[in-house]
């Protein structure tokens, strides 16, 4: 599926066509496995003090790092993979947070074990659709749902999940669709928003 050139697109997306291609396809689509929301909560992390682009263009060597960000593969690592991963060039050379990721991984494991899946649990904290126009600038950085989830994710012993990087974590995974009304993405997300079936607890 290709996307037409002239198109308009939320501002942020820029001309970089790696940006644009995450902006076209990715963000603000309704994600649901369980891979996929972890690694997205675990590169938000990484992102702390950062540009979303730097990660971007890193994300296929954190993938390598972090074992295709598979739960239980990443919840073993231990010491010494964090002094390997220090070395790594290719990610962001930060032991908070490696040491986080980690962490997040058995914590995650925890919560997949008490609702069954994230997914189930992220999407618990959907919020009610924003009334009225989304325009550049009129997105906030944080809302009570992400306040909610960073307190809930907090207590349950997860790191670098401030309300901040939880609305990040949502507008990325289609918790809530923040592509602007001019964006040609709205639509498309709404639709598949409107399509998805809601992971529920089991």
């Amino acid at each position: 599926m290709s996307t037409p050139t002239e198109v308009t697109r939320c501002s942020w997306a820029g001309s970089d066509a790696l940006y644009q291609h995450y902006h076209d396809r990715e963000w603000g689509r309704p994600v649901t496995d369980d891979t996929r929301l972890f690694e997205k909560l675990c590169l938000e992390g990484f992102q702390s003090g950062l540009a979303w682009i730097t990660i971007l263009r890193k994300r296929e060597n954190f993938r390598a790092a972090f074992h295709g960000f598979d739960l239980d593969k990443v919840a073993a690592m231990d010491e010494t993979d964090i002094e390997r991963l220090l070395k790594d060039a290719g990610i962001i050379r930060h032991r908070g947070k490696i040491t986080s990721t980690i962490n997040n991984a058995k914590r995650a494991l925890e919560v997949q074990k008490e609702f069954g899946s994230l997914a189930a649990y992220f999407w618990s904290f959907e919020p009610e659709p924003v009334q009225g126009p989304i325009v550049s600038g009129s997105i906030p950085a944080e809302t009570a749902a992400s306040k909610a989830m960073s307190k809930d994710l907090r207590k349950r012993g997860f790191s670098f999940v401030g309300p901040t990087t939880s609305y990040a974590f949502m507008q990325a995974m289609g918790l809530v669709n923040d592509h602007v009304d001019a964006c040609f993405c709205r639509a498309e997300a709404e639709v598949e928003r409107q399509a998805l079936k809601r992971p529920s607890r089991r």
